[in-house]
């Protein structure tokens, strides 16, 4: 169960993410309540995972989350570039998550 917290806290952080430039470097009242309400949900829902998973593997696996989320979101909502570099970093960054999750105690 507290993988499916720990997933569920990278997805928020992927919203996260994408919430902080609409803030407009914290200068627009409700994108930057909104940004920080998806923020202390994501630290909330990774705090809960962490229960059971070791720190390490949960930080690594929800970073990862939000890195592999946020690249593609760059790529396919905003025109951001694809490379081959990005691509090989992408498949390491998810063959990573993988193998933190299949090598697992918890």
């Amino acid at each position: 169960m507290n993988w499916l917290i720990l997933v569920a806290a990278g997805l928020v952080e992927i919203v996260w993410s994408q919430s902080i430039k609409p803030t407009q470097n914290f200068t627009r009242p409700l994108p930057t309540a909104a940004c920080f309400v998806l923020g202390a949900g994501a630290v909330y829902l990774l705090s809960h995972a962490m229960r059971t998973l070791p720190v390490g593997t949960a930080y690594a696996v929800f970073t990862g989350i939000g890195a592999v989320g946020a690249i593609t979101l760059g790529v396919v909502v905003h025109d951001d570039p694809v490379s081959a570099g990005r691509l090989a970093a992408l498949t390491l960054i998810v063959a990573g998550i993988v193998l933190a999750r299949v090598t697992s105690p918890a």
